[in-house]
């Protein structure tokens, strides 16, 4: 088949373009005519052309880098500190390989959980999504209706205790934000049982989001997300979604942390590989949905029926699919970050060829 053949294979490499492919079989191709050449040659004239064939593959290089379409621009971006509360909507962010971030502020670096480490969601508790985050001079500021301002430290004691957490099947680690955090959002939930807030730090090892999913890469990093870095929505979905309900939902039911205008409903469904502004993202699969979409983010009241009904009326996965996504139905789209960077409101959309 020789190397040109295996690189033109888009099986062989599924998560690079195939411009990038082509290029690299043309590039490499070239190298080995040329060191051929080189070796063999009992003449100058015969490096020369092994020469030559060199440069005509950095040439290939350079005509297959791959070419960008404009198809929509960012129009929010979205931290989403402590898992199921509120999102801090902001005007740009550096988009690291395990998500945004701005300053201390990261998306789903805190999480609360049992007593035993067990996670605790707007599924289980609906009322967290009324808890708003922000942070300022190294605190993490917590407020929510009825309740004093609650102010976390972002660099823990640590005395604090490091316990393991449990997200979806897999085990990582978080320092536990202490005893005034716990009550805080326990008397806030209402609950009869203690809740505890917990948050990952740079040192701590991150999850393999190959664990929850075998379609992410052993190299894709989580920390407490279900499943991806990057959740991507588009504005022309919720629309057309919005168009099928009696009663509208907003953007935040369904928690994404980049919005996208400018393109047709569901366009996103097949964006395999995008760049906005320096990051390069590359779609995974889409995100499947579940009854917390039904949690109003502005009353903290659970539905349990729509959006995810009217959903599952039209946006189920292909049967061949039915392995993977069950019966869950289908909004927005799973992106891992193939190149890190800054990403803001109003940067244009590319989709890579």
């Amino acid at each position: 088949m020789g190397v040109f053949g295996i690189f033109s294979r888009r099986k062989v490499f599924p998560w690079v373009p195939k411009g990038w492919l082509l290029a690299a079989g043309a590039s490499l191709t070239a190298f080995g005519a040329g060191l051929y050449l080189r070796t063999s040659a009992r003449s100058i004239g015969m490096v020369t052309v092994g020469a030559g064939v060199c440069l005509l593959g950095s040439a290939a290089l350079r005509r297959h880098h791959p070419q960008k379409v404009k198809v929509g621009v960012v129009t929010e971006v979205v931290i989403h500190p402590i898992k199921s509360c509120r999102g801090v909507s902001v005007n740009e962010a550096e988009c690291t390989e395990v998500g945004l971030q701005v300053g201390d502020l990261k998306d789903r670096h805190w999480i609360v959980t049992q007593e035993n480490g067990q996670k605790v969601t707007a599924r289980q508790e609906p009322r967290l999504v009324l808890i708003s985050v922000s942070c300022e001079n190294g605190h993490l500021i917590l407020n929510a209706p009825d309740m004093e301002e609650l102010r976390v430290p972002v660099k823990l004691p640590e005395s604090n205790l490091v316990k393991t957490i449990r997200v979806w099947g897999s085990d990582i680690p978080g320092r536990d934000c202490g005893d005034e955090a716990s009550h805080w959002i326990t008397t806030f939930l209402k609950s009869s049982q203690p809740y505890r807030l917990a948050q990952f730090e740079p040192n701590m090892k991150y999850r393999n989001a190959k664990e929850k999913n075998p379609y992410f890469r052993p190299s894709d990093k989580i920390v407490y997300p279900d499943a991806s870095p990057i959740l991507l929505i588009t504005e022309a979905s919720l629309e057309d979604l919005n168009t099928r309900l009696e009663k509208k939902v907003q953007m935040r039911n369904f928690r994404p942390v980049i919005v996208v205008s400018g393109c047709s409903a569901f366009e996103e469904d097949s964006w395999d590989h995008i760049q906005i502004g320096s990051v390069i993202l590359v779609r995974v699969m889409a995100c499947p949905r579940c009854i917390l979409t039904t949690v109003n983010p502005d009353t903290g009241v659970i539905d349990r029926i729509e959006p995810l009904e009217t959903l599952k009326s039209y946006r189920m996965s292909d049967p061949s699919e039915k392995h993977i996504y069950k019966s869950a139905p289908l909004f927005g789209q799973f992106y891992a970050v193939d190149m890190t960077g800054h990403i803001k409101v109003g940067d244009a959309v590319y989709r890579l060829l």
